[in-house]
């Protein structure tokens, strides 16, 4: 077994997921700002330490994903962040891609950039510790969107990444956005979202990446935001799994996204999930759904440390249970 496919499983292993606390500098400065906490270098290392050092959080987290400022920062006893997670039983990783941008030639779309210099930057993050990374895709469900050049333009930079990324030994998470904006109904996320994971499915396979060495990080399958109506999660589970079946049993693990849901409807579907049969695990990477009640809770107060600490808790074990849900029933 490789190091990369022994890296994946282990980010996918029984009741556990992967927190996502990668925002860039300039959205977390504007979230702990709409939090009243003064936005520098320093509050937003204290942020992540204050996630990070969350007792028991290894209960239910495998890996977390940070962004490069992070990962050059050091805890406040001055060990390097990469270290002090993984001293932590916890998995260091690192968002690689450098953001959506406007893509030439597809006016309204976008291609996510970051693969210039990217094998030299790869190299540098292993060599401080860090075991993955990250590349998020995002595509846009419109009357005539997403077009076909916006959803292979993006799936080849999707499968360059994780090409780069297991030459130079890190796991890859492989992260195609559907974003939720609209007020499309859930057959039509499906379509899209089939038809995205069909051509990153074809570029991985031109590249050669290890599907056993990548952990796919989808939007599970939702109606748009304004759509008058919820799916149920029940609604929200078949629909994910038939589009996730196109996906060969090699596949290492799929992690979904939030996605902008409440953390309780997350959660909910989710769990859902769990009662779906399926060659490889099903569990999560959350970000907001996460880590917003715990800023909420924090505010930048020292006295209030433990606060943000138990709301992150909270919702990771809730989180975790639902994963463990998939193996009790197996089990039954």
């Amino acid at each position: 077994m490789s190091t990369c496919t022994q890296i994946a499983a282990q980010l996918v292993s029984p009741g556990k997921g992967i927190l996502a606390a990668d925002e860039s500098i300039s959205t977390m400065s504007s979230r702990l700002e709409n939090a009243g906490v003064t936005p520098s270098a320093t509050s937003r290392r204290d942020y992540r330490e204050l996630l990070v050092s969350t007792p028991g959080l290894s209960d239910g987290v495998s890996g977390i994903i940070f962004c490069d400022e992070t990962l050059n920062q050091v805890f406040s006893d001055g060990r390097p962040f990469a270290q002090a997670v993984r001293e932590l039983d916890i998995l260091p990783g690192i968002k690689v891609d450098t953001g959506a941008k406007p893509c030439p030639g597809l006016p309204g779309e976008t291609i996510t950039e970051g693969l210039d210099g990217l094998s030299d930057r790869l190299a540098r993050y292993a060599q401080m510790g860090a075991a993955f990374a990250k590349w998020r895709a995002v595509y846009t469900i419109t009357q005539n969107g997403p077009s076909w050049g916006a959803i292979t333009s993006n799936a080849n930079a999707l499968a360059r990444y994780a090409a780069a990324c297991q030459e130079a030994g890190l796991v890859p998470i492989v992260e195609p956005e559907v974003l939720t904006a609209g007020d499309h109904p859930i057959e039509r996320c499906a379509d899209v979202t089939a038809s995205v994971h069909a051509a990153v499915r074809q570029q991985l396979g031109v590249l050669n990446v290890d599907l056993g060495g990548i952990v796919l990080k989808p939007n599970m399958i939702t109606e748009g935001a304004d759509h008058p109506e919820h799916a149920t999660p029940q609604q929200v589970a078949d629909a994910t799994v038939r589009v996730l079946r196109a996906w060969p049993a090699s596949l290492a693990g799929v992690a979904f996204l939030s996605g902008g849901q409440s953390p309780e409807r997350a959660t909910a579907n989710l769990e859902a999930l769990q009662t779906q049969q399926t060659p490889w695990p099903l569990t999560f990477s959350f970000g907001r759904a996460l880590v917003s009640p715990a800023l909420a809770a924090w505010r930048g107060e020292e006295a209030r440390v433990t606060d943000g600490q138990a709301a992150l808790a909270m919702h990771v074990a809730a989180n975790a249970a639902a994963v463990r849900l998939r193996s009790e029933l197996q089990s039954a």
